[in-house]
């Protein structure tokens, strides 16, 4: 996974095409908010400024496919980052073509080109080679620092690479060698936790981690499908009762290998998801035929904070409950909390995990917070991401 980064690299008066993540969420008024994938760019960015080159920024927005769409156009983002950057970021109305290209070569060393949102071609998601080139010649290296559309194969993420010396951007370098530590050299003792909603999401994942762990702890509306596996009431649950049979071969799977699994003790439950209605907690094997087991249970949540506070290394991918609702957000929560007494290395993988930890405020306070979702899993799962696969490697 060693792959070179733009340290290793030349960019003074060179230009610089920097594929980055700007999918961010913007409201009917065009303001952007939350903006933490444009941050996470930033020192990338202020590097190669730093360092003379010419930075011309490429950026998928929205889903416009293949289509010009004045909604997913890059100008709210090319203000904000203008502001972020304290200086002025040159946003075009096109990413190939005459007018790119004139634009470019205007440019001089320190210079900021943002390029319009590259899925407003279809040739972008096909990876097509001819639209590759177009942007790859706009350039004379090509840094990818979009970890979040890494495991895509598209133009810009991969396509590029073909034509150019391409190399890893600081985010980028940040999330491979962390994840990829902690797959090939964990700490230990090395526990994972996995939530969410569904088994079929991350069995891949579990698989793969069985053969890394000490410990696999399961929460979620995942657990739910366990339960039903061990011959338990799971009553209105959300539960996967086709994959009763995967879930029984994981547990053998972690038994086999010396791995703890550990899935909760108790539950809260209610008639409904909903906020403010009536809870009770319950243990696991006594959840009533009429009710839903929407989230982890205080006495859950206290073993697993046991099980984290002795690690070294902890991995968490996927929320406890169904967090979004209170009070069901009470065991991811409490998850969150334990995570910041890890007296080792803690990664939140993506996805609804970094949105609880940034509901409890606790982000900062973490070892590394992914920024792809979807590549996260893939990554965690082992499988190798074309727009990781096409840098250079050191």
């Amino acid at each position: 996974m060693n792959k070179k980064t733009i340290k290793d690299i030349d960019v003074k008066a060179k230009r610089v095409l920097v594929r980055v993540d700007f999918n961010v969420p913007v409201n009917d008024a065009g303001v952007i908010t939350d903006d933490t994938r444009i941050r996470a760019a930033l020192p990338t960015i202020q590097y190669l400024i730093q360092a003379g080159a010419k930075v011309i920024l490429a950026s998928h927005f929205g889903r416009p496919k293949g289509k010009v769409n004045d909604k997913y156009r890059l100008t709210p983002i090319a203000g904000h980052l203008s502001e972020l950057l304290n200086r002025s970021v040159k946003k075009l109305d096109d990413c190939i073509g005459p007018d790119v290209e004139a634009a470019v070569k205007e440019a001089q060393p320190g210079d900021v080109i943002l390029l319009e949102n590259v899925r407003f071609y279809p040739e972008e998601e096909k990876n097509d080679p001819e639209f590759s080139r177009k942007l790859a010649s706009l350039a004379d290296v090509y840094v990818n620092d979009a970890f979040g559309t890494a495991h895509r194969a598209h133009a810009s993420t991969a396509g590029v690479a073909a034509y150019l010396p391409a190399v890893a951007g600081f985010l980028m370098d940040k999330e491979i060698s962390i994840m990829g530590k902690a797959l090939a050299q964990p700490e230990r003792p090395f526990v994972a936790v996995m939530g969410g909603a569904k088994v079929a999401d991350k069995i891949a994942v579990i698989e793969n981690l069985l053969n890394k762990v000490d410990t696999l702890i399961i929460g979620g509306g995942m657990a739910n499908t366990f339960f039903y596996a061990m011959n338990l009431e799971v009553g209105k649950s959300l539960c996967e009762k086709d994959k009763a049979d995967t879930a029984r071969e994981l547990l053998q799977k972690a038994e086999k290998a010396g791995v703890k699994m550990m899935l909760p003790v108790d539950v809260v439950i209610a008639d409904t998801l909903a906020a403010n209605v009536p809870t009770e907690v319950v243990p696991v094997n006594a959840i009533p035929a009429d009710k839903s087991a929407l989230d982890i249970g205080p006495e859950s949540v206290k073993q697993f904070a046991q099980a984290l506070s002795a690690s070294k290394m902890v991995l968490w991918n996927g929320p406890m409950g169904a967090f979004e609702v209170e009070p069901f957000d009470r065991g991811t929560m409490g998850v969150a909390q334990a995570m910041v007494n890890v007296q080792g290395t803690t990664i939140i993988g993506g996805g609804d995990s970094v949105a609880a930890v940034e509901k409890a405020g606790l982000a900062e306070k973490m070892t590394h917070v992914s920024t792809g979702g979807g590549a996260s899993l893939e990554f965690l799962e082992g499988r190798e991401l074309p727009g990781v696969a096409a840098l250079l490697d050191a």
